[in-house]
């Protein structure tokens, strides 16, 4: 996957909890976790490239709170077309 692409869990057409899958190999897996405030979990694969970022408070979690962590990760910022999944509920 060379794209970045965002995946949402609704619970009764509220999101729930919401996935950032960053660009990876087929064959990355998670092998470390770390938290980013707020309501972000990152995950790193084995040579500590970042693969992933969980937004497990999609409802307080801005465009401007994912962006500070993706700089600080290394990886591009995305736009608010980008969390449009995250208010269409």
């Amino acid at each position: 996957m060379k794209q970045p692409y965002l995946e949402v869990t609704y619970r009764c057409g509220r999101p729930l909890a919401a996935y950032l899958y960053l660009p990876r190999k087929a064959e990355d897996k998670s092998v470390r976790t770390t938290k980013a405030e707020p309501g972000m979990i990152i995950d790193y694969e084995k040579n500590g490239r970042a693969i992933g970022i969980e937004i497990a408070a999609p409802t307080i979690v801005t465009v401007s709170d994912l962006n500070r962590v993706l700089t600080e990760i290394g990886a591009h910022p995305i736009s608010q077309d980008d969390l449009a999944p995250l208010k269409a509920a």
